[in-house]
């Protein structure tokens, strides 16, 4: 059985017999509770290719759920890793100093989206940023409360849990959840005032009013001390925030004395267009949380803000065991000088530029697409019954079309609050050809699970 397109290479059926074998004891070794988007088992990879355990070659759409924005093993991270780790890979920021740590953090300020003096709060992953984010805040503000959207992602972690969204998914049996969270409306103006003729500026107004409501029959702004927001969604289902929106949001916070933060956590690092996608808002956040992408795949993260508002935790308050390991921080330096020296950005831009209008091209096709959306190359498409009604497909049918997309030699992950989406995370490595090839896969398995089309 050999399937063999430009670049995909198919010799066994997918998952082939060594997969299904190393599946057999995840299952049997790991809890049931830990998901997986396909049942593949990988070897190695380079840039947008992944080898399979069977020798099979597939094309990566899911990128590590955002992490591979510079691609999977690129030389020059990996020969920075093996320097570093030959050199000295461990002693914890909170023992000793060292120059990987405090040049990563000096990047980090240079290039965080906000102006001013700034400081860098380095960690392992983006939970734990978030957590920190939210603890500095507190402590500069001396309030309480914190703000989060409806389809926010946020982290695992009993407060990021918390700040989550899409209860059955990540919260269910969880509970009781960290207090003083509250939930606002967020502006996914494709299922606000579904069946109406309203426009959509006058939806964002309704979702403007009700973020002000909030502050009135739920908690007062004086007892809040940030609005965390994503400014794409990307668990939620890749919606960006509208700009109006985010420039009332913005001027709330500086009017009530709230932090803004930002979480980047999926979104930044040249995946929209900007090295963060807050840049294309015109407004500065007060906090950042970068995390994914910054690393090439090493698991680092970093909570960067405003020098005054970071300088308000008493001594002592911020740390963490790998806090600045040395050997991800290797890897981010040389991850973000290939973002910026090979203008990763720029490419950003031309590659979501191809990939949506082949996805509004199958739009067009098929009436299951309801919606195509992002910002760059961060974009999803949300699959629907009814494009009059929208209701959303169930979610074990984004389940099969991930799968079936896996079976033809492209790996992928869906989205969305009702799980009815298919997010685009390929490498801003990836070729034109890759891409189009993976696309090609994308929508042949589309036709077979959606056979209705538009006349």
């Amino acid at each position: 059985m050999v399937r063999t397109r430009q670049f995909i290479q198919i010799k066994t059926e997918l998952p082939g017999p060594k997969s299904r074998e190393l599946i057999r004891r995840r299952e049997a070794a790991m809890p049931a509770g830990y998901g997986k988007a396909t049942p593949i088992a990988v070897c190695r990879a380079h840039g947008a290719l992944v080898e399979d355990v069977d020798g099979n070659v597939l094309l990566d759409f899911a990128g590590g759920i955002g992490v591979l924005n510079v691609g999977h093993t690129p030389e020059e991270v990996v020969a920075a890793i093996c320097q570093q780790a030959s050199a000295l890979i461990h002693v914890c920021g909170l023992v000793a100093t060292t120059e990987p740590h405090v040049q990563l953090a000096e990047v980090l300020n240079r290039i965080a989206p906000i102006s001013g003096p700034k400081k860098a709060m380095i960690a392992s992953t983006g939970a734990e940023a978030v957590e920190q984010a939210v603890q500095i805040a507190r402590a500069a503000t001396g309030r309480p409360a914190i703000i989060a959207f409806e389809g926010a992602y946020h982290g695992r972690t009993l407060l990021t849990q918390t700040l989550t969204s899409k209860y059955a998914l990540f919260k269910k049996g969880f509970g009781p959840f960290a207090p003083e969270v509250y939930r606002a409306q967020f502006p996914y103006l494709y299922r606000t005032a579904i069946g109406s003729d309203l426009s959509e500026a006058q939806k964002e107004a309704l979702v403007w009013e009700a973020f002000e409501r909030l502050l009135v029959a739920h908690i007062m702004p004086e007892h809040v001390a940030a609005v965390i927001i994503e400014p794409v969604q990307g668990e939620g289902g890749f919606i960006p925030v509208p700009q109006t929106f985010m420039r009332r949001l913005r001027e709330a916070c500086t009017r009530y004395g709230i932090l803004l933060i930002a979480d980047e956590v999926q979104s930044g690092f040249a995946r929209t267009g900007k090295m963060f996608a807050i840049e294309h808002y015109g407004v500065e956040p007060d906090i950042v949380v970068m995390a994914k992408s910054m690393g090439a795949g090493m698991p680092i993260a970093a909570t960067v803000g405003r020098a005054e508002i970071m300088d308000k935790v008493h001594l002592g308050g911020l740390g963490g065991t790998y806090s600045g390991n040395p050997i991800a921080c290797a890897a981010a330096l040389r991850a973000i000088e290939i973002i910026e020296r090979d203008d990763l950005c720029a490419r950003a831009v031309q590659l979501g530029q191809i990939a949506r209008a082949r996805l509004e091209q199958m739009q067009a096709q098929f009436e299951a697409i309801g919606e195509v959306r992002g910002l760059g190359a961060m974009l999803a498409i949300e699959f629907v019954e009814d494009r009059h009604t929208r209701q959303p497909i169930a979610a074990d049918k984004t389940v099969a079309l991930v799968q079936d997309i896996a079976r033809n030699g492209v790996l992928s992950i869906r989205c969305g609050l009702y799980s009815n989406g298919l997010r685009f995370l390929f490498p801003l490595v990836i070729s034109e050809a890759q891409l189009h090839e993976g696309l090609d896969v994308v929508e042949e398995a589309i036709a077979r699970a959606f056979v209705k089309a538009t006349g």
